[in-house]
């Protein structure tokens, strides 16, 4: 497998190897072999390097002086304070958007949940681009809202949340029903401009997420392991 531009090496590197831990291919607490990574991809281990940087700065990895990197674990206190800054970011997103909004911002979010439905009522539906869909979803309020620090701290959020998505969609497949409920009432209220509305249906949905994850944590061995990697943290 080989890497090209547009996008830097380092983060295509660090897309494929973020794939791996949101999916849970790669445990928590798990080593992250840099040898292993430059032959499999063909790249130098400096590239590997300073993908795991960025993987560090996007919660999945962590990286600890002189024993290398691993797979960042996944605690209660860690869901709890990323749902904590998930849920203030989102309705900041969301408020500022409707707030600047006009008519043809309507369509692209339907056109864009009209997707998501799909993908959720598919025979197989397909986890990872539900969620993949959903933060597209999230894209598309960026323009309108021209806060570039907003959408630089979302962005570095995205795999975080994406892995506790994946945990739970795995654990509970409805949750990609009430996920698309979810969508499908905040681009209501959004054409409503019910902003009340949109910041309950947000709190909403992060308190019951994070209650979800903490449940999976806490209460199903083998989900568990696959967030806490079933040892203590280094």
């Amino acid at each position: 497998m080989q890497f090209q531009a547009p996008e830097s090496l380092a983060e295509q590197i660090a897309q494929h190897v973020g794939r791996q831990i949101i999916t849970g291919q790669l445990q928590a607490g798990e080593r992250i072999q840099e040898m292993r990574i430059a032959s499999e991809l063909q790249v130098s281990r400096g590239s590997v390097r300073e993908a795991l940087l960025i993987l560090e700065r996007r919660y999945l990895v962590d990286i600890f002086p002189r024993r290398g990197a691993a797979v960042s674990y996944l605690t209660a206190e860690h869901v709890v304070a990323l749902y904590d800054m998930y849920e203030v970011l989102l309705k900041l997103l969301v408020t500022r958007f409707m707030t600047r909004w006009d008519e043809t911002d309507i369509v692209p979010l339907v056109n864009q949940l009209q997707r998501i439905n799909k993908l959720v009522l598919a025979e197989e539906p397909d986890i990872a681009a539900i969620i993949e869909a959903g933060f597209e979803l999230m894209e598309l309020c960026y323009p309108r809202v021209a806060n570039p620090y907003l959408k630089d701290t979302l962005d570095n959020l995205r795999p975080a949340i994406s892995r506790t998505y994946y945990l739970a969609m795995r654990q509970k497949p409805e949750e990609l029903f009430r996920s698309m409920q979810f969508f499908n009432h905040i681009v209501k209220a959004v054409q409503e401009q019910d902003m009340r509305e949109a910041e309950t249906l947000i709190a909403r949905f992060a308190k019951d997420q994070r209650a979800l994850i903490l449940g999976v944590l806490a209460g199903d061995p083998p989900m568990a392991d696959m967030a806490s990697g079933g040892r203590p943290a280094p």
